[in-house]
């Protein structure tokens, strides 16, 4: 039976594969109210201030330390807007940080993908999101949006978490969070960077996480049936021996994460980030006919980081596909200039070309 909107009276207490324990509560997971906190003035910023000039998206929050701080953009079309939820950092200010400790998830919308409106925050609450939670991912079932997230600051034991709202906006935890950490002897028992997909009868988790040593960020996958609660032993981990993705051309470094996946004439689509933060960071895609077993389209980035004084000159990183009510295909990324000491979110269209994804000029 799948999930129904209701409180969940009691907690549960157990451990997942990875280590991860959680106390899950019954309250929903809090909405804050937020006015006018991402209007960013962008003059000190001359270099998105030209791309947005452009006529390019541009997005960024800066509510929470007083700089345009947001990461791992996630669009879904729900209620006949677009709402996009991302990470955002820390609180910088002493008193607001311990009150709302670590990162949180920013909900924003948009009527037409380029101009967004920040309408929510979705902040810690369960004993495993103590230090944060963030990269946010979420498929739409029967009306109800599913968002899945990561616990933060907990390295190996940081782990998946599930929620569902009705709105888009007001999300009610899984009582049996946190809901995925992977087993198997390749990896070190994190999941982080959930992707959620619906491919043939079932759906597909992609996730990130680390070999023993905790260096080497790689890719894999969990499954789940079609008619699957999301919740804490519903995903089966298809990655008990090894990766569907791992670091090998020179530019990927160290790290393969992030990614994000699209179902186009019956395969799967990756667009994954390779590089660890600003290494540069850059995307390229892998497509699949089983979802398990990728081959990469391109040996060199798809989406490059930009060049010397470009906005996005220190990386263009943790993407995010997603298709439109009308067909049309964008690739939302974050980006910046400084290395990291401030993040900007963007997109840009893609079309398709025999089964090749193209950025359009």
């Amino acid at each position: 039976m799948r999930n129904k909107l209701l409180p969940f009276a009691g907690a549960i207490l157990a451990m997942l594969p990875g280590g991860c324990a959680s106390e899950s509560s019954p309250e929903s997971l809090c909405l804050r109210a937020v006015e006018n906190c991402d209007k960013t003035d962008l003059s000190n910023y001359p270099a998105a201030a030209g791309k947005a000039a452009e006529g390019f998206m541009i997005y960024a929050d800066s509510s929470r330390t007083g700089t345009p701080f947001s990461k791992d953009p996630h669009v879904v079309f729900f209620g006949g807007r677009y709402i996009m939820y991302f990470s955002i950092p820390p609180y910088a200010d002493k008193d607001k940080a311990e009150k709302i400790k670590g990162w949180g998830i920013g909900i924003a919308e948009s009527s037409n993908l380029k101009d967004w409106k920040k309408i929510g925050e979705i902040i810690p609450e369960d004993e495993c999101e103590k230090n944060g939670i963030c990269a946010p991912g979420a498929i739409i079932r029967d009306g109800v949006v599913h968002l899945f997230y990561q616990t933060y600051g907990n390295f190996p034991k940081d782990c998946i978490c599930h929620a569902w709202s009705a709105d888009g906006v007001n999300f009610v935890r899984d009582p049996s969070n946190p809901v995925f950490a992977p087993d198997g002897d390749w990896n070190n028992g994190r999941a982080i960077d959930a992707e959620v997909v619906k491919f043939g009868e079932n759906y597909l988790m992609y996730y990130a996480t680390r070999d023993k040593s905790g260096k080497i960020q790689m890719q894999g996958v969990a499954s789940t049936d079609g008619e699957s609660t999301f919740g804490r032993g519903t995903w089966k981990n298809l990655s008990k021996d090894a990766p569907v993705l791992k670091p090998e051309l020179p530019w990927e470094t160290k790290c393969i994460e992030a990614a994000s996946a699209i179902v186009r004439d019956g395969k799967i689509y990756m667009f994954y980030a390779g590089g660890y933060n600003n290494d540069p960071q850059q995307i390229n895609v892998a497509a699949s006919s089983d979802g398990v077993h990728f081959k990469r389209l391109f040996d060199e980035p798809f989406l490059k980081n930009g060049k010397p004084g470009e906005w996005n000159s220190s990386e263009s990183g943790h993407p995010h596909i997603f298709t439109a009510p009308n067909g049309d295909t964008y690739l939302f990324y974050q980006g910046n200039d400084n290395g990291g000491k401030n993040w900007f979110l963007s997109n840009v269209k893609i079309v398709w070309e025999n089964g090749i994804p193209r950025i359009t000029d």
